[in-house]
């Protein structure tokens, strides 16, 4: 059994999102992006499907030419190599899951 919080050790980076790995299980890693308004990640893709979860705020998000407002609660998923971006429009803590072969390195550079 593995656990983790999103909600422990929160804290809002004033020049670009902060990642966190939470947890790491045999097929996925569950990752915690948080966003102060206005920061983004822009236009990127992942080699594996992903799964994004709106835990709090509000991020616009660009995808296939049409952006998304998505809000507390929301869920996207994605296939493997679909490019999109992040705006985020109000604090947001958004819950990313990638496949356990994709890396967090490739999620950091996304912010650099």
């Amino acid at each position: 059994m593995i656990t983790a919080s999103i909600n422990d050790n929160i804290i809002y980076k004033k020049d670009k999102p902060a990642i966190t790995l939470l947890l790491e299980t045999a097929t996925t890693k569950e990752i915690r992006i948080v966003m102060r308004e206005t920061q983004e990640m822009k236009e990127h893709s992942a080699p594996k499907p992903i799964v994004i979860e709106i835990f709090e705020g509000e991020i616009l998000f660009g995808v296939h030419q049409k952006e998304l407002r998505l809000k507390k609660g929301d869920l996207i998923a994605l296939d493997a190599n679909v490019p999109h971006n992040l705006l985020c429009k109000k604090d947001a803590i958004v819950r990313l899951t990638i496949a356990k072969t994709d890396s967090i390195n490739r999620v950091n550079k996304v912010i650099s």
